[in-house]
């Protein structure tokens, strides 16, 4: 599809990493991130992309960092077209609407996980020991149900490329108490913002995760910020509690996967035309729903 970006290669500029959907290329001073169309599901990349999909990771994440800068600083420094390099706009103009310059932070190994609903990995814990990643919860609740209050459950990436989740303990020992204190409080203060900001626009934000780094010794907000691929966000008149809601994310994908006889290792299956189609829109109904504006313009 003429508007799906799957592969992104920017001649003379070096990469430095390479993940499911995003590349990051050194500037110099700044780094450039790039959201593909690729989506991934089981930790595989599907062969198939998503039409605007890398557009609706960077606008939203671009509208949350506006949102919630006085909470704490984030790493955007621009996602204007023009404010790239004039080679770049030449030789790559599929970058627009898809890209952030943002500034190069130290970053903390830990993912913030933060949970306000109980789902998931979650909920199947708490079915068999009452409590989400070690965190005792109060007995009786239901799958989907809100938290008395949101809880913090730190994640790292596993050697095989899974998250794990860790104990807060861990992350202490990992970079320090008065580290791991602050960017729990922030974590889930900048959720429960997030969290408001969607009940409003008619949109549950069930849990999401936030990556942060260091400039001069100070933490500021990196990577994607509450996108449908870091978080999972449920449309609230389809929301029940005591079953799994709907969602605007890749999860239209895992179930059409589940029923196919695939294995779930490479290579991924095509992906069809209404499956492409309605993730896509998904994806985009998120971002307007959130943002009140449109991804025509971008």
């Amino acid at each position: 599809m003429s508007n799906t970006v799957t592969e992104v290669a920017l001649p003379g500029v070096q990469k430095v990493a390479s993940g499911k959907v995003r590349e990051i290329f050194d500037l110099g001073e700044h780094l450039l991130f790039v959201a593909s169309d690729r989506i991934s599901a089981f930790d595989v990349i599907m062969p198939t992309g998503i039409p605007n999909k890398g557009k609706v990771l960077t606008q939203l994440s671009k509208f949350w960092f506006g949102h919630l800068q006085d909470i704490v600083p984030h790493h955007l420094i621009s996602a204007d077209f023009d404010d790239l390099p004039s080679e770049l706009r030449e030789q790559a103009p599929f970058l627009r609407g898809r890209f952030m310059i943002v500034k190069k932070l130290e970053m903390f190994p830990v993912e913030c996980v933060v949970r306000g609903y109980l789902v998931g990995s979650g909920w199947r814990e708490y079915q068999e020991s009452g409590s989400v990643c070690g965190i005792p919860l109060p007995s009786g609740l239901a799958q989907a149900q809100k938290l008395p209050e949101p809880i913090f459950t730190p994640a790292i990436k596993a050697t095989d490329g899974h998250d794990e989740n860790i104990p807060f303990s861990k992350m202490i020992d990992m970079i320090g108490a008065e580290h791991a204190e602050a960017l729990r409080k922030v974590s889930i203060e900048i959720y429960q913002r997030a969290a408001e900001h969607a009940l409003k626009k008619g949109v549950v934000i069930a849990d999401t995760k936030f990556e942060f780094g260091l400039v001069d010794g100070r933490i500021v907000l990196g990577d994607e910020v509450l996108t449908p691929d870091s978080s999972r966000y449920w449309p609230l008149p389809e929301y029940r509690t005591g079953s799994n809601p709907p969602s605007y994310d890749k999860q239209f994908v895992r179930d059409y996967l589940e029923t196919l006889d695939w294995d779930k290792t490479p290579p991924g299956p095509e992906l069809p035309e209404q499956i492409v189609q309605g993730t896509a829109e998904r994806y985009s109904t998120c971002f307007e729903t959130i943002t009140g504006t449109s991804l025509k313009g971008v």
